[in-house]
């Protein structure tokens, strides 16, 4: 936001110098009325979005006609409306919250006030329930014109959350401060630029930040999300922080410990999982007869479903964030929104973003897989050290995926058993194989004599619909088995 009287001063003469109001920006002298400042708001901030303004502007001070600086007897820092300030009170009345900001300041020695409001960027912002739009220099309820309402709808379908403005009108100075731009350069393993004029080019041609029309700066999304020192420093980002809980037993009656992420989460993602790898316990693990201690969980696996879940949430699902919750022998990985790949195929369709720049920035610096192979990796861990398989839940508002801690065959359940058949023969498909008696026996680490349990886990599988033999005139011994979508 502005800081510097001459930056409000500057923007006050390049808006006095439009011919006359239009649909971003409103010109006042003293009215305060705080149901027409709502409905304003709301109205600025539709329409602006649709003609692809990033803010809008209401001016106290200015004559509506001439836009000659007359003064103003408004002072929102002293305004209030039942009692409440009226900042406060009119954030209460908007839907969804967006942020605004009053300054007051002087010009030609005269009162001016400058009210900046961000666009609308996900759903039509209303007031006190109406969504309201400008109609030339008009403010009309927005469903009284249908037409424009669809083309809110399809900006709203055109703008990608990683382009949308997470900050707005910034300094270099502020920018600076808000985003650890030496880390971007040690990630992505460039040299630092020798000057901060430099950097924030840099920065701006990998969308992290846009000039704005007045000189200033919007820090975006993908910049915010992935490289603020402080998400919290964020208003719509402070709730996308990823925490960490730790559970005592198997249920959530005892919260041990919870740690949050306050980092973007490109520079505290090495952290999160240096927390997880302290958190976690070992396991005994039995491989090829010899006995070792290892992690309970693969740090491989770890680190991509951490990845998924930041990467892949659905960030217009409000009040929610990234989170990962420890049991004893268990451990969910959760992020808002559901998976646009079916739950079963996550192994074998190609990969899917709803945050193609987020995924795209954390390809390059390696915190991802390029090509969508990780889910795949996941599972391969999990049957090199003879883990349960992973389970993949999925609804409306969430996608989970749990890792469980080491037991022995003789401890699956029917279901645990089927579902890992089934993993077993996709990994071995996807990877121009196919699954038999033997490599399904290997995976679950039983002997050559105890063979006849792996065969009634294929029939299982086979009666549940989750895999096929790959040929159905081929005998028992020579029977190889693929999933039930090849």
């Amino acid at each position: 936001m502005f800081e510097k009287i001459d930056k409000l001063q500057s923007l006050t003469v390049e808006l006095a110098k439009l011919p006359s109001e239009t649909e971003w920006v409103e010109f006042k002298v003293n009215n305060e009325d705080p149901d027409m400042i709502g409905k304003n708001i709301s109205a600025l901030s539709n329409t602006s979005a649709l003609i692809g303004k990033k803010q809008s502007y209401m001016v106290w001070g200015l004559d509506d006609k001439s836009h000659d600086v007359v003064g103003t007897r408004f002072t929102p820092s002293q305004t209030r409306k039942n009692n409440q300030e009226l900042e406060s009170w009119l954030l209460q009345k908007l839907t969804p919250k967006l942020n605004f900001r009053f300054y007051e300041f002087e010009l030609e020695a005269k009162p001016i006030v400058i009210l900046e409001i961000q666009s609308a960027s996900t759903t039509p912002v209303r007031f006190d329930g109406v969504e309201y739009v400008r109609i030339g220099s008009y403010t009309k309820k927005l469903r009284d014109f249908p037409e424009k309402e669809r083309e809110l709808w399809r900006v709203f379908d055109r703008t990608p959350f990683e382009e949308q403005i997470a900050m707005h009108q910034q300094s270099k100075e502020q920018v600076l401060s808000l985003l650890d731009y030496a880390s971007y350069f040690q990630l992505l393993d460039a040299p630092l630029p020798e000057n901060h004029d430099a950097i924030m080019e840099a920065l701006a041609d990998d969308s992290l930040i846009k000039k704005t029309d007045s000189g200033l700066w919007d820090i975006t999304n993908l910049g915010a999300v992935l490289f603020a020192h402080k998400l919290s420093d964020f208003k719509s980002l402070a709730r996308k922080a990823l925490r960490v809980i730790v559970y005592q037993g198997s249920n959530k009656l005892k919260t041990v410990r919870e740690i949050t992420s306050n980092k973007g989460y490109a520079i505290g993602y090495e952290g999160v999982i240096e927390s997880l790898k302290l958190i976690l316990p070992s396991n005994e693990i039995i491989k090829d007869t010899f006995r070792r201690e290892a992690p309970m969980y693969p740090e491989l696996a770890l680190r991509e479903l951490v990845a998924n879940a930041l990467i892949h949430q659905d960030f217009n699902i409000t009040g929610t964030s990234p989170l990962i919750e420890i049991y004893e022998h268990r451990i969910e990985i959760i992020n808002p929104g559901s998976s646009l790949i079916a739950i079963d195929r996550l192994m074998d369709k190609p990969p899917r973003s709803r945050n193609e720049g987020i995924a795209s920035l954390m390809r390059r610096i390696g915190i991802c897989e390029e090509r969508g192979s990780g889910i795949d990796k996941v599972v391969a861990e999990t049957e090199f050290y003879q883990l349960p398989a992973p389970l993949f839940e999925m609804s409306d508002e969430f996608t989970k995926i749990t890792l469980f801690a080491h037991r022995e065959f003789k401890d699956l359940d029917k279901e645990e058993r089927i579902r890992a058949c089934y993993l077993h023969a996709s990994l071995k498909y996807i990877s121009h194989e196919a699954m038999n008696n033997s490599t399904l026996r290997e995976r679950f680490g039983i002997e050559v004599k105890n063979s006849a349990m792996i065969s009634r886990v294929i029939k299982q599988a086979i009666e549940a619909g989750v895999i096929k033999m790959y040929d159905p005139t081929a005998g028992t011994r020579s029977a190889r088995y693929v999933p039930h979508w090849s």
